[in-house]
């Protein structure tokens, strides 16, 4: 009898806590979204699962602890190998020839990142967050998540949990956050603007745009050469046409795996005491006004433009809204939206697509300028 008392009071049974429980339900949320919502589930689900594995009593689970989850938190993310990995697999999959196509368009996916600079300055100046954190949380402006957790995991990852969280959280709410916003900032008569046919972009131009990219953006900031100059390498594996194995791999099995540890070791980051304290709401409240700002950065920007460029040549303001790096979850939800509001007379996919994959280097590049001026 006495040896049963024993074991019971070793459970974890014994040792659940109110933290664990709230946990557990925070967990259940982001599974239900992932599996019911359809909301990022390559992401959700391992973070989900690895939350509850953080909040198991006793088994030690946690990236904090020693067990297995703290050793792939600590070599593959404390070290910043996973988030580059990542990065090589998104260049694989990514097709910049809308952006060469519209070179004009880089710079909505620059303007785009005018959130990842509000938020970083309200958490600095008006909540209290030292300059590292507040960086971290206007990162999530980005709609980028590898890119958050890469520029966390150095600068603050005390905040790696809930600012993981964040960002993959509003790139799945981009078809609900971003038409209200367009809504707002464009007119009926913009939202019908149809652009030209964009130029043709030849193969030798599709080979020199990531040999070219990774050189110039890692000479100008070197920091985020870790994540722009494994992007590029992704692009050209695509691009070349004589790398099919390790195209087929890098845009796969690779990604597939890295993106399981990666999930998995960022929710074991969510035990009760690291994630449940109001500094966690702060930064869910900031990154939806991160996000916010970006996609109205890009819109408004694309407005100033239009009012240079000669007629016939005037860009569809909506295309702005896509400079965020939730690729092509954005372009497709500008396109869905002038679609609809132009009773499908105006499809903007392709050309959306641009600022879109010029969104994905804007945030890798702000990231870059961060670490350089505060890591350290």
């Amino acid at each position: 009898m006495n040896a049963i008392l024993e074991l019971a009071q070793q459970s974890g049974f014994a040792h659940l806590s109110w933290s664990n429980w709230v946990m557990f339900a925070v967990a259940g949320t982001l599974i239900y979204l992932a599996i019911v919502k359809y909301y990022e589930p390559l992401l959700l689900i391992p973070i989900g699962f690895g939350t509850i594995l953080a909040n198991l009593p006793l088994a030690d689970m946690g990236s904090y602890g020693e067990g297995i989850m703290a050793l792939i938190y600590n070599s593959g993310i404390r070290t910043e190998l996973l988030p580059p990995v990542i990065f090589l697999g998104i260049g694989v999959l990514i097709d910049f020839r809308p952006l060469l196509a519209r070179p004009l368009t880089f710079l909505l996916g620059a303007a785009a990142q005018l959130g990842i600079f509000v938020a970083a300055l309200g958490a600095a100046y008006l909540l209290g967050f030292d300059p590292k954190e507040a960086a971290c949380i206007g990162i999530i402006g980005g709609a980028d998540g590898p890119t958050s957790i890469f520029l966390t995991s150095k600068l603050a990852p005390e905040l790696l949990g809930p600012i993981a969280v964040a960002a993959y959280s509003y790139m799945s709410l981009v078809p609900i956050i971003q038409p209200p916003i367009m809504r707002l900032l464009t007119t009926h008569n913009e939202r019908a603007i149809d652009m030209p046919q964009a130029l043709p972009v030849s193969k030798t131009a599709a080979i020199l745009f990531p040999i070219v990219t990774g050189i110039l953006a890692s000479l100008a900031i070197p920091s985020s050469a870790p994540l722009i100059g494994m992007l590029m390498f992704g692009n050209l594996l695509r691009e070349c046409g004589v790398t099919e194995r390790l195209r087929k791999t890098a845009g796969g099995s690779l990604i597939d795996i890295v993106t399981m540890f990666l999930g998995l070791a960022v929710g074991a980051t969510m035990d009760g005491p690291h994630f449940l304290t109001y500094r966690t709401i702060l930064i869910l409240i900031l990154g939806a006004v991160a996000f916010s700002f970006s996609t109205a950065g890009g819109v408004l920007f694309a407005k100033v433009l239009n009012l240079i460029l000669p007629e016939g040549k005037k860009i569809n303001p909506c295309i702005g809204a896509a400079g965020v790096s939730a690729v092509p979850m954005s372009a497709r939800v500008v396109q869905r939206f002038v679609a609809d509001s132009t009773d499908n007379k105006v499809n903007p996919l392709m050309p959306a697509m641009g600022p879109n994959v010029a969104g994905v280097i804007g945030s890798a590049v702000a990231a870059g300028v961060f670490l350089t001026l505060l890591a350290g």
